[in-house]
């Protein structure tokens, strides 16, 4: 292209996105946009780039890393397999000694056993708020003991830029920093990112069991105010059930040949339906994966070639996503793997995304 005809193009959209709709003056941007969708917002700190002159206090146990945390503040914890369980019983041991109040805990998913709601002694100093409910705090959602806020997964990351939604502060595991001084947020960025770009303070959980994965989920050491470093916890595992009951088999085997065809993008959750679906699928040729969060059973899939993810409209030949549960299978496939890219929530579950993969089809 000339210079001339570059400098009329870019005058022509300038001139449509004065002419157009605040609404789709907002999409012609997005357009413009190849990789995340949530614009960095003023005085919101991209987790890429170093602070200079900064390091984090190293911390001899977990409950030293708690000293920013008051009453009245609004914790975000991540989760999935990378619930930073340890630092969650630190919080709540801080919050306990110290007799703080109100203190609202805004999470997805978690893992573990949730010692906010499920402790009678912790549940006075806290108010939890699950955005999208698990079973480890969904009895107590019930019981009117906690909250639970519905919201498309695409949606948390603008709620977090949101400046009345203040997130204080962020609690977080990571691996190990490289030489680079970048710790990787391992299988679960979804909206984790998102809220360290909100967030005031950020707590970190270092762990050298954490995979680095590819993608969004890397942070300078430099953006953690304290870190408590761990060797001896390795990620809990989630293990689909092996034998499948004939009604699930049937399911699946009916999904898997007569709704996904060939060259088929698929997103799937987790649970005995997409897992049955997943091992009907050995016929099949060119399946990619564009999904929200992906299991054991792509990796056969992946291993014999069926997924080759060679028809995606966005990122041919990766597999994207935003979180991972597993086995320990799992995360060494992950670990340090450029095939599997792990992404903002903003992305992945973006429709416009989404609806640019032909055959798209959710299980």
């Amino acid at each position: 292209m000339t210079a001339l005809r570059m400098k009329r193009s870019l005058g022509s959209l300038a001139q449509l996105q004065r002419q157009c709709s605040p609404r789709w003056r907002n999409c012609l941007w997005h357009s413009k946009r190849t990789y995340w969708r949530n614009p960095v917002l003023s005085g919101y700190h991209e987790p890429f780039y170093p602070i200079v002159g900064k390091e984090p206090i190293r911390c001899d146990t977990p409950l030293d890393t708690m000293k920013c945390v008051k009453s009245g503040q609004r914790i975000y914890i991540q989760g999935a397999a990378m619930t930073p369980e340890i630092l969650i019983e630190a919080l709540c041991q801080h919050a306990h000694n110290n007799n703080l109040r109100d203190i609202e805990l805004i999470h997805i998913h978690l893992g573990g056993t949730a010692p906010f709601v499920t402790n009678d002694a912790y549940r006075p100093h806290f108010r939890d708020n699950s955005l999208f409910i698990g079973g480890n705090v969904r009895k107590y959602v019930n019981m009117g003991l906690a909250d639970f806020t519905p919201i498309f997964l695409s949606e948390i990351p603008q709620l977090f830029e949101d400046p009345d939604f203040v997130v204080d502060v962020s609690l977080i595991q990571t691996s190990p920093p490289d030489k680079h001084g970048y710790c990787s947020l391992g299988t679960s960025v979804d909206c984790t990112r998102s809220a360290l770009l909100a967030s005031t303070h950020c707590v970190g959980l270092i762990n050298e069991h954490v995979p680095r994965t590819h993608g969004d989920g890397h942070v300078h050491i430099s953006h953690f105010d304290a870190v408590y470093y761990d060797s001896s916890t390795p990620l809990p595992e989630h293990r689909a059930s092996l034998i499948l009951d004939p009604i699930t088999e049937k399911i699946g085997r009916a999904i898997a040949n007569e709704l996904i065809p060939d060259k088929a993008c698929l997103q799937m959750g987790i649970g005995n339906i997409p897992d049955a679906v997943l091992q009907c699928l050995h016929n099949h040729h060119n399946l990619g994966i564009h999904t929200e969060m992906f299991s054991d059973g792509v990796l056969d899939l992946v291993d014999m070639g069926i997924i080759s993810n060679s028809c995606k409209f966005h990122h041919r030949g990766k597999l994207a996503t935003s979180f991972a549960m597993g086995t320990q299978r799992l995360y060494d496939f992950v670990d340090d793997n450029p095939l599997v890219l792990f992404c903002d929530t903003s992305y992945i579950n973006d429709t416009e995304v989404i609806r640019a993969n032909p055959l798209t089809h959710a299980i």
